[in-house]
């Protein structure tokens, strides 16, 4: 049965049905709601768990740290400046291969102050070595945080997983969410169980000086852990699939069978696009949505497979370039496309900034190509176009 709650709630309630023992927490608008809701669990016993307050995200992050080295099912949550605070620590977890689970509620980074979500904060993390999901709606929150711990946890991959939520537009609405039982949870999702663990009886060292002679050898392997975890991310959305009847894919597509363009967009931006070729679908035109829910590892063979015989590819991005020629994302498709000898005509859209509403009327005129900026012509300095730009 679905009922209608708050998406924040709606994730801590997962992390409930996950069992999580440790969460470390500092509030930061928009994320506050989780660790809060966590905390009235916690309080209430209806959570077994440490709830661990700290003083800054960077401190989060580290009490997550040395929780996971313990062998510990750990969460914690943050947004925008305080995910920028916890950055250094966000390398040492998975430099030391450690499962933690975070929620990452998209928003602006300062200056100017913006409490509102884009995309700025994750993409300033993109690299950090973290497996990284995106959704689109609550009830994607809920399976992705799930399916988050799986993913991990699993020996052939023991990683750090961040589900990315976009602020406000998707984690402050309340929508109908089903939530599995608690028995079909624990079925889905055994109790964590470390390959190793920092105990007194058994003495191990994590994280020690690298000397050059190893250093590198480390991060080969640490790349290759990330890299295979793609194969145990699609078995983990298969068994979710069996089990609970919602499939979820590594690129999600809508109405792109015998669309010769598409647009391509992260995150819950996608409902409206999605509005918008219903909308041309009534004047006859084709069009189709492109979506990556898995963006680290990024799922370059499914990519390929789907734009391989696109015409037209607008990439929308929720974050400035910030001095590059085009946004990440566009700049890493594009790669893809010219590495494996395909050539078609490629546009990239930065909108969405700080919380601006995008519209489905938007997109309708980037199909049609009369989307207006301040400076409508790209140049050899830029290849991207800013949209909805007053002055």
């Amino acid at each position: 049965m679905k009922k209608g709650v708050e998406v924040s709630v709606a994730a801590a309630l997962a992390v409930q049905l996950a069992r999580a023992e440790v969460i470390s927490a500092y509030p930061i608008t928009p994320q506050t709601h989780i660790v809060e809701y966590l905390s009235e669990l916690v309080a209430n016993g209806e959570l077994e768990a440490v709830y661990i307050n700290v003083e800054s995200e960077h401190s989060a992050m580290s009490a997550c740290c040395g929780a996971a080295a313990a062998g510990a099912r750990t969460f914690t949550s943050s947004s925008a400046q305080g995910l920028e605070l916890m950055h250094e620590m966000l390398y040492v977890v998975s430099g030391l291969r450690l499962p933690v689970v975070m929620t990452t509620v998209n928003r602006a980074l300062s200056s100017p102050l913006s409490i509102w979500g884009d995309h700025a904060d994750v993409m300033a993390a993109r690299d950090t070595g973290w497996i990284m999901l995106f959704c689109e709606n609550g009830q994607e929150v809920v399976d992705s945080l799930i399916m988050a711990y799986r993913i991990g946890e699993d020996r052939r991959v023991l990683l750090p997983v961040m589900v990315n939520v976009d602020g406000f537009s998707l984690s402050h609405v309340i929508e109908p969410i089903e939530f599995p039982s608690q028995e079909e949870v624990d079925r889905f999702l055994p109790p964590y169980q470390p390959l190793f663990s920092l105990h007194p009886d058994r003495p191990v060292t994590m994280g020690a000086y690298g000397m050059p002679e190893i250093y590198s050898e480390a991060k080969y392997a640490q790349e290759t852990a990330i890299i295979n975890s793609k194969d145990i991310v699609k078995e983990v959305f298969d068994d979710f699939a069996n089990r609970f009847g919602r499939r979820y894919n590594l690129v999600e597509t809508y109405n792109t069978e015998d669309a010769d363009f598409v647009f391509v967009a992260l995150g819950s931006i996608g409902e409206n696009i999605k509005s918008a070729i219903e909308e041309l679908k009534k004047e006859g035109k084709k069009a189709g949505l492109v979506q990556l829910r898995l963006y680290r590892p990024f799922p370059w063979k499914e990519l390929i497979d789907v734009l391989k015989d696109k015409k037209r590819i607008a990439v929308t991005e929720r974050a400035a370039p910030g001095g590059a020629l085009n946004g990440p994302l566009y700049t890493e498709i594009a790669t893809l496309l010219y590495n494996n000898g395909i050539s078609t005509k490629m546009e990239n859209y930065i909108l969405g900034l700080g919380g601006r509403d995008v519209m489905p009327e938007t997109f309708i005129d980037i199909y049609k190509g009369v989307a207006r900026e301040v400076s409508e012509v790209p140049t050899k300095e830029k290849n991207f176009m800013f949209i909805g730009v007053r002055g």
